[in-house]
């Protein structure tokens, strides 16, 4: 098949798995691993190669940027103590034991290579956390904690992947050494992620152009990953800090003509991405699993064991340090308090595993020198998917009916700070209506309904057209008053990045049409 042939038909994949997604209202992730599986024992698909270190390059970096700029500082600053255990020292110990239980399991792997399962295994992802716990009605403080750990354990589980393929291709491991690299690598990702975020919105405000700028926003994940990793320091912590810096300044900087282009533009690239990998996992497999010195069935169980050892240690680490103050408590009144038992249980249960990890499996070496291929690596790919397939399903699919009989309910935190956000709003558009010189030279009809309109900031419905010059200036400048008072609010700290994005979207498209 020529490269046209073949990207089409992962398009259409694609467009399949989504559109059954949404016949069937699941998560698209699990979707994708289920359908992707499934296509790799069809008869007749093409085997595809690839480069598997280009893969990784390709789909790592927006997809963890994309999670970044959604991320609320705000929340996530507050809750980084917790966020903190999961997404280091979780991860850490899921490696050890994913990696002990793998050298149980097939006792002749390397050690280096068991522990690279474990720490392709031991981080939870981004995209399917998000795309699952949006569609529950749960605590916002549980949802911030377990996005802000599947976006940042990303770098750890990552930087142990590596000293684990180091150690398997040259045999050599320090683990004094490979703690001060740890150390080097992570600080030195956050400073390039920080520099080159600053640097992007710099230039951001120089474009002028949505389009240009749509494309400048693609360039910078990339950027940023690829110049990291050529210092040797962390790609994956430069994307987000990359993303989490500029996520503080696009509200000012961005127009609202290249937020809604964008806004479509990254949701449509992520999905591809996410489509990409595991149809083309889906496709290998079949002639993976031919391969093993171990059968199919017996790697399937091995999956299943380790993704049980997983599990458990994840509750395990949890539970004990929920109880560690300020592990779920943000407010001062509530630092030396534990949590709710239901919380605890779905931060302990939620540990979906996705794209980050069947990219890293897949990106493990083809070849090592004296070898034919990386130790066992066809091996720890179909472990990886197996480990994805059953915390994607069993874990996505049970969320919502544990949530219920846990009687965990979502605060209403976001709706009084919408809420006041709106009132804010309000106010200030009321006053540039009032005060504004060229208020004279509107019709009376039309300002009548301008004022109404501005004091529903929902959907507006009939003729949306001034009938003057005047009318639109000033209605211009009404939305502009509205859009001032909202990132005064958010940079008050009065309202979360979820709530901004809300209201943030809803002007993007007044601004569209007028």
């Amino acid at each position: 098949m020529s490269v046209l042939h073949i990207l089409l038909f992962l398009l259409l994949c694609a467009v399949a798995l989504g559109w059954l997604a949404r016949k069937f209202a699941i998560p698209y992730p699990i979707a994708l691993v289920l359908g992707g599986g499934a296509l790799g024992f069809i008869p007749g698909l093409p085997q595809l190669n690839f480069d598997p270190q280009f893969l990784l390059v390709l789909v790592l970096p927006p997809v963890l940027y994309q999670a970044a700029l959604l991320t609320s500082w705000r929340d996530f600053k507050a809750n980084s103590g917790s966020i903190g255990l999961l997404a280091f020292g979780l991860v850490i110990a899921t490696t050890l034991a994913v990696g002990a239980t793998a050298k149980w399991l097939m006792p002749e792997m390397p050690w280096a290579a068991a522990f690279a399962l474990g720490a392709i295994v031991s981080p939870p992802d981004a995209v399917a956390a998000t795309s699952i716990l949006s569609r529950l009605n749960i605590p916002r403080r549980v949802v911030v904690v377990l996005e802000g750990e599947s976006l940042v354990n990303d770098a750890s589980g990552l930087v142990l992947y590596k000293f684990a393929v180091a150690a398997a291709l040259t045999g050599v491991f320090s683990l004094w050494d490979a703690s001060w690299q740890f150390v080097w690598v992570a600080l030195g990702g956050c400073v390039i992620g920080w520099l080159l975020a600053h640097l992007f919105v710099r230039l951001h405000k120089v474009l002028g152009d949505p389009f240009i700028e749509v494309v400048l926003s693609l360039s910078v994940p990339y950027t940023a990953y690829i110049f990291a990793e050529s210092l040797h320091v962390s790609g994956v912590l430069a994307v987000v800090v990359a993303g989490l810096v500029r996520a503080r300044y696009s509200p000012e900087i961005v127009s609202a003509q290249m937020r809604i282009l964008a806004r479509s533009v990254w949701n449509i690239q992520v999905f591809l991405l996410n489509s990409l990998v595991f149809i083309l996992i889906g496709l290998q497999l079949s002639e993976i699993v031919e391969r093993p010195h171990v059968s199919a069935w017996t790697l399937v169980l091995y999956g299943g064991v380790i993704s049980l050892v997983a599990i458990v240690v994840r509750f395990l680490w949890v539970y004990p340090t929920a109880y560690l103050p300020g592990w779920l408590s943000p407010s001062e009144h509530q630092k030396n308090t534990a949590p709710e038992g239901g919380q605890t249980f779905i931060i302990s249960w939620c540990g979906m595993r996705g794209i980050v990890s069947l990219a890293a499996a897949l990106a493990l070496p083809v070849a090592v020198a004296g070898q034919n291929a990386f130790p066992y690596r066809d091996e720890i790919i179909v472990i990886t998917f197996v480990v994805i397939a059953i915390t994607l399903v069993v874990q996505g699919l049970s969320l919502p009916r544990l949530i219920h009989k846990l009687n965990l309910d979502s605060d209403d935190t976001g709706h009084q700070e919408e809420a006041r956000a709106r009132a804010s709003m309000l106010a200030a558009a009321m006053k540039v209506l009032e005060t504004d010189e060229r208020r004279a030279t509107v019709a009376p009809a039309y300002m009548a309904r301008l004022q109404a309109e501005m004091s529903d900031t929902g959907p507006v419905h009939g003729d949306d057209v001034a009938t003057t010059e005047a009318g639109r200036v000033l209605k211009g400048a009404a939305l502009a008053a509205q859009r001032a008072a909202l990132i005064a609010e958010w940079r008050a700290n009065h309202i979360s990045d979820e709530v901004l994005h809300h209201l943030e979207e809803e002007l993007d498209y007044r601004e569209a049409r007028l």
